[in-house]
């Protein structure tokens, strides 16, 4: 699901000043239920106040019922004065009959930092988890689109995005293969879902594993 798709969202953030805490938290909760009762892996994305103040993250409600969250390290210029920033890029497992597929989510204006996509995929990550709330009239799709293609191509994992439907949507729904091959795409106004079979098989070190470090070495931080 989108960024905020919980609290509600805008360039704004003209919800935020009167987002209900205990009552965003009892709408997690249901969803964690629900998620459950189906046997469900979701990605959905919130403003999530606690008692420091307010971050734009993406919750990861697992089909045993458990929740994980990233929160937002790149915040748009409109939220710098309104939210914290997260300070960690952590990757989640989601557990399967067949074995685990470990996943790294990112929102929004992540897309914009290629070094915080390579570290979770050196770190075994094997598909981002990309949502956004990208809706500008004077933002180039084709941008925004060949950037989730070339983070998918440069770490060969996958990269499964999801925007809200909006008629000055500037990034698609898309689902985007290790190859750099768009399996399954959303251009849209109006809600539409996308289903696509994945094969996490196809996930590769093979570029990464072949960035030369004596000529440019980023020493990553955990």
């Amino acid at each position: 699901m989108p960024e905020g798709m919980i609290s509600g969202y805008d360039d704004q953030l003209s919800g935020l000043n009167n987002l209900n805490r205990d009552e965003l938290l009892r709408a997690v909760d249901q969803i964690a239920t629900m998620v459950k009762e189906r046997g469900l892996h979701l990605f959905c994305g919130t403003l999530l106040p606690d008692e420091v103040g307010c971050y734009n993250a993406a919750i990861y409600f697992s089909a045993s019922g458990n929740t994980e969250i990233y929160r937002k390290v790149n915040l748009a210029t409109h939220e710098r004065s309104l939210l914290i920033a997260g300070s960690s890029l952590p990757i989640i497992y989601m557990q399967f009959e067949e074995g685990r597929v470990a996943v790294s989510p990112q929102l929004c204006r992540d897309v914009r930092f290629p070094d915080q996509w390579h570290y979770p995929a050196r770190c075994g990550a094997q598909i981002f988890a990309y949502l956004t709330y990208a809706a500008n009239p004077l933002e180039s799709r084709n941008v925004w689109r060949s950037h989730l293609v070339s983070r998918a191509a440069e770490t060969q994992r996958f990269v499964i995005s999801t925007n809200v439907a909006h008629s000055d949507g500037h990034c698609p729904t898309l689902v985007v293969s290790p190859k750099g091959d768009i399996i399954a795409e959303i251009f849209d106004t109006e809600t539409s879902i996308i289903r696509a079979c994945i094969e996490v098989d196809e996930v590769s070190d093979w570029y990464i594993n072949q960035q030369r470090s004596d000529v440019i070495q980023i020493d990553y931080l955990k």
